[in-house]
């Protein structure tokens, strides 16, 4: 059966995209981050199906009810330029807020996935938000350890070291925005710091895979990230990595 989502208040004037499995719970929680696109209908319909796959999940939507076209990259980069990051994290505590007061979601136990720009957020969000997290993914996220950030944004590997919950990364090993030298830097700092993490490459794919409306999709790619994903954070969610792991 399929979840169905609905828009909710998440506080502070910010709205998500809710859905849930159908009993009393609690179930474990998936925050979720959009791409430089907006809260459409491919983010709606994954809200959807992390609920099907036994979470309760929400996107906050992040860009105030703006969407873009997926052809639309001038006007999508543009918004993603005025997104400030102490901004989003205060958004996303907000988020956080929500799922802990609903009483068929463990706040306790949340996961934080996020895509392109969302990547990004999500990496962010497990290095500055330590305590609200126990697993994290972040796909083809632009802007983690560029050698300068395009944008002029903070670039985020000074941060690994305050992470405590796992993560996967996943890329193409085409995408044109995030270079093989980028993700060296990245395994390397987080090597570094000790950081428990997982970084894949799928070969002959490139930047937006996973998200079936765009013309990069890339369906063998998408399956399997999704299957390894919600494995992993079932697991961490319901067995948490012990901190001392990770000190």
């Amino acid at each position: 059966m399929s979840a169905r989502g609905e828009w909710v208040e998440l506080g502070g004037g910010l709205r998500g995209y809710y859905a849930r499995p159908d009993g009393a719970g609690p179930f474990p929680c998936v925050v979720i981050y959009i791409e430089a696109y907006g809260l459409n209908d491919h983010f709606k319909r994954l809200t959807e199906r992390f609920a099907d796959a036994g979470f309760a999940a929400v996107t906050p939507d992040l860009y105030g009810g703006a969407t873009y076209a997926y052809a639309d990259l001038q006007n999508a980069i543009g918004h993603l330029k005025r997104m400030d990051d102490t901004t989003v994290l205060a958004q996303t505590e907000r988020t956080l807020d929500f799922l802990a007061g609903r009483a068929e979601a463990n706040g306790s136990a949340v996961a934080v996935i996020g895509f392109c720009m969302g990547g990004r957020y999500a990496f962010l969000a497990n290095a500055a938000l330590p305590a609200r997290f126990k697993a994290a993914a972040a796909f083809y996220g632009g802007g983690i350890g560029p050698a300068q950030d395009v944008f002029g944004r903070e670039t985020l590997l000074e941060r690994v070291g305050d992470m405590q919950a796992p993560i996967l990364l996943w890329y193409g090993a085409e995408d044109q925005f995030i270079r093989p030298e980028e993700h060296g830097r990245i395994a390397e700092a987080m090597s570094r710091a000790g950081r428990q993490y997982t970084l894949t490459v799928f070969p002959k794919v490139t930047h937006g895979f996973f998200c079936e409306d765009r013309s990069s999709y890339d369906k063998n790619a998408a399956e399997r990230s999704w299957r390894a994903t919600t494995a992993f954070f079932h697991e961490y969610l319901q067995h948490p990595v012990s901190s001392r792991v990770l000190r």
